[in-house]
């Protein structure tokens, strides 16, 4: 089963958003195979992040290997689940 490698309509305000509170970014939505969308650096620390519209969900493969990472990796939707993760609230 394939999966297109589509980009969330959210994806390029979040990555300006967490660019903007000083975070480096990384794309990783190319990669495909289930791989998160965004690498976030902040503070020393790498940040896994899934991106998904308020509605969206995790298809099939991402789920598969959101299970299987033995790793850091969440789902973001908004500025404040960034807040959240680099620490801000």
């Amino acid at each position: 089963m394939s999966y297109a490698k589509k980009v969330d309509a959210n994806q390029k305000n979040l990555v300006e958003y967490a660019r903007s509170l000083g975070a480096s970014v990384q794309h990783l939505h190319n990669v495909g195979k289930g791989v998160c969308d965004l690498i976030i650096g902040y503070n020393g620390k790498n940040y896994l992040c899934e991106v998904k519209t308020l509605k969206g969900s995790l298809n099939k493969i991402q789920v598969k290997w959101h299970n299987e990472w033995l790793g850091q990796c969440c789902v973001i939707r908004t500025k404040e689940d960034i807040d959240l993760l680099l620490g801000f609230k």
